[in-house]
């Protein structure tokens, strides 16, 4: 499976970003939480080198709670200000104001030096396509005020939003970059949906999920879906399609269709609460 997708407006959008980075003194990075380290374009590390940085680990209420904790720990060692949190239920959310105060803490005192007082921190919000940007902003300011969707790449315009007195933010469009050169990551990021579904072979990546699922998170598949999990992650497919009726002409089985049933499950959290890429797991390379 090749996972290339790079369209013009991310070219246009990362140019932007490189011209607005300037104008802000802290990165707020977005990433979802079943996949930290997937999930982060390296891209932003390079654009935000100079600056306050702050990772959020959204979703969390779709991921291991466990490993939850274990990635926060480990963005913590490496002096990332980092909170998990799920941006729909605002779980997490009250904790943010803090964060940021605290990773501009320097910025803060400087200007206090300078008898500068009622300047407030402004913050750039990244991340890929898909990880919760605007729900983000939304849930931050109490209101409506960032577009909202469920497919990568709505928000592509720039959007400043007052937040209070303290916190001004500048929403970006989600940018992957140029090539995914690692499987593994492009697997990853396509079950979560920040690679579009018109683009990616689903019955050959719910496979891949399922065999994950087996492996990692025994019985959460016979729980959801009623079938054995002793078989190969193809004939449980086949086995999730007879259960949900997706079949064709004649009985067989439609694999297309429960392949979209098992994609939408796991990105809802119907499955469990999975997490695709564990703190354990060898540091991610050639993405």
């Amino acid at each position: 499976m090749d996972y290339q997708w790079y369209p013009g407006h991310m070219t246009k959008a990362k140019r932007m970003m490189q011209e607005d980075i300037k104008l802000v003194d802290l990165v707020i990075e977005l990433t979802d939480a079943r996949a930290p380290m997937s999930s982060r374009n390296p891209d932003i590390d390079e654009l935000g080198k100079n600056k306050a940085r702050v990772i959020l680990l959204n979703k969390a209420d779709l991921a291991d709670e466990n490993q939850n904790r274990g990635w926060e720990a480990y963005f913590r060692e490496r002096k990332f200000q980092t909170v998990a949190v799920n941006s729909r239920t605002g779980a997490g959310m009250k904790q943010i104001q803090n964060v940021i105060m605290a990773a501009c803490r320097e910025k803060i005192e400087r200007d206090r030096r300078r008898g500068i007082l009622s300047r407030p921190v402004r913050a750039m919000v990244a991340g890929i396509p898909n990880v919760g940007k605007s729900t983000f902003i939304n849930s931050f300011a109490g209101k409506a005020c960032a577009k909202t969707g469920n497919k990568p790449g709505v928000t592509r315009g720039k959007q400043w939003i007052r937040l209070n007195k303290n916190v001004e933010l500048l929403d970006t469009p989600g940018i992957l970059w140029p090539k995914i050169g690692d499987p593994l990551v492009g697997r990853r990021l396509a079950a979560l949906g920040s690679i579009r579904d018109e683009i990616i072979q689903a019955e050959e990546l719910s496979i891949w999920l399922l065999e994950y699922i087996e492996k990692q998170y025994p019985g959460l598949l016979a729980a959801r879906y009623q079938v054995s999990e002793e078989q190969k992650a193809a004939a449980l497919l086949g086995d999730i399609a007879f259960v949900r009726g997706c079949l064709k002409t004649g009985g067989e089985p439609d694999y297309e269709k429960a392949a979209a049933i098992v994609l939408d499950d796991f990105r809802s959290g119907r499955i469990g609460r999975i997490t695709l890429e564990c703190v354990s797991d060898e540091p991610v390379t050639g993405r």
